[in-house]
């Protein structure tokens, strides 16, 4: 959300900043809710000046001793006027309001200019793609060949594109996961949190995913609490309405969920197997701090992520989103991509973005200065990893020609010391 003034006061400046970043926003119905706001402001400003001097006046007759009925019953309808134009006042207010909280972030000076995905940006590449003497299967094959995946019973339980693992499949999950959170809190220093995986509503707003997104979330049918697309929403929302002590600052957080999304819309390739499902597990990281430093935060969040993927031996690249292709709360995001050779390409397993003060002002989070002054913190989050994808790239990167897979040396630990997954060991 933007400071209020932006959307009252340099509303086209805000419009010129974000240009077709916001092509679905009315301004028009914006400016005119501005200047009715503006209006009425005015008039209830002079309604009330004007029962101040009514008040006077009452007074002054009262103490002369002449006849005040008149002038109590003109201010008994002064007072009814005010009440109605304050009731209008808060009414536009809350139009104001929402439709603020439909306006997406102000890109950083430094996002690539574009429009979607092909402007995006190449940072850097790490590791080589594999090469293979076989032609490389996808994941979901592999996966099902080796016995640990079973997507079609998962359609029997719960419906289409959810996914199922059994057997070391939901083990090497849950070793994944491990190994992502001991990173994470004993070599980058985050606190591992466990949040509820049910919010209400206010906590959406302040993340942003409400009121613009709720078509892409999940709701309960008989309460009014919504099931979590990311740990970022409930970890972010730890702080919410609190004020944090400048040098308590940064916090660094990680949590482990489950998430839950509709994916409406999506379609294709991508619905099959582990890519785009309506439920995965996720490591979430996420940083609140100072405004000053926000920018250094995200390289330090990026590359706690990115050591993940080093660690795993996983090729991956990164690439800076460009201004048409950037989230609705993000003002810089880097995006991590990881190397599928059953789709020669690179593909998403991580997100990390800064929000400035964006989620700050929704969510009410700030910080007090030293010198007693208060301001907006900034909020950061990203992938460490998102699991499910994690699997996807481990499977096909070292898949063998005997239909096995090959465990990286780092997650051995984790399962027992076992070197691969064969159809026995799945």
């Amino acid at each position: 959300m933007h400071d209020l003034h932006l959307t009252t006061d340099q509303l086209h400046a805000l419009q010129q900043q974000l240009g077709s970043r916001a092509s679905d926003i009315s301004w028009a119905t914006i400016q005119q809710l501005v200047e009715q706001r503006r209006s009425s402001i005015r008039e209830v400003e002079h309604l009330r000046h004007q029962r101040k001097m009514g008040s006077e006046e009452v007074s002054r007759l009262k103490r002369a001793k002449e006849p005040a009925e008149q002038a109590i019953l003109n201010m008994r309808n002064l007072g009814d006027h005010i009440h109605a134009l304050e009731t209008t006042l808060r009414t536009i207010e809350n139009d104001v309001e929402f439709q603020a909280l439909c306006i997406p972030n102000i890109p950083h000076h430094s996002v690539p200019v574009g429009n979607d995905a092909k402007d995006n940006v190449e940072i850097r590449r790490w590791g080589h793609p594999p090469t293979f003497s076989f032609h490389p299967r996808p994941h979901e094959a592999i996966g099902e060949q080796l016995g640990i995946f079973d997507f079609k019973r998962a359609g029997k339980i719960a419906g289409a594109r959810f996914p199922l693992s059994v057997g070391f499949g939901a083990q090497l999950e849950r070793a994944l996961a491990n190994f992502m959170l001991d990173l994470h809190t004993r070599e980058h220093g985050y606190t591992e949190m466990l949040p509820p995986l049910m919010v209400n509503r206010t906590t959406m707003i302040g993340t942003g995913q409400l009121p613009k997104f709720e078509e892409d979330l999940f709701h309960l049918r008989d309460d009014d609490f919504l099931l979590i697309p990311t740990a970022e929403v409930p970890v972010t929302n730890f702080h919410r309405e609190e004020i944090i002590a400048e040098s308590a600052l940064p916090l660094r957080y990680v949590a482990h969920t489950p998430c839950f999304r509709r994916e409406a819309g999506s379609y294709g390739q991508d619905t099959k197997g582990l890519i785009r499902v309506h439920q995965f597990n996720k490591v979430e990281l996420v940083t609140v701090t100072h405004p000053q430093h926000s920018y250094n935060d995200l390289e330090q969040l990026t590359k706690a992520a990115e050591t993940v993927l080093q660690q795993l031996e996983l090729p991956y690249r990164v690439i800076t989103l460009c201004q048409g292709d950037l989230g609705f709360a993000a003002a810089k995001t880097y995006d991590l991509e990881v190397w599928l050779p059953s789709q020669e390409t690179y593909r998403e397993v991580s997100s990390c973005s800064n929000y400035e003060a964006f989620q700050a002002r929704r969510a009410r989070i700030r910080y007090r200065r030293q010198d007693g002054t208060l301001d907006f913190v900034h909020t950061l989050n990203g992938s460490g990893l998102a699991i499910g994808r994690t699997v996807v790239a481990l499977l096909e990167n070292y898949q063998q020609a005997d239909g096995s897979v090959i465990i990286p040396e780092v997650l051995r630990p984790f399962l027992g010391g076992q070197r691969a997954i064969t159809p026995r060991s799945g």
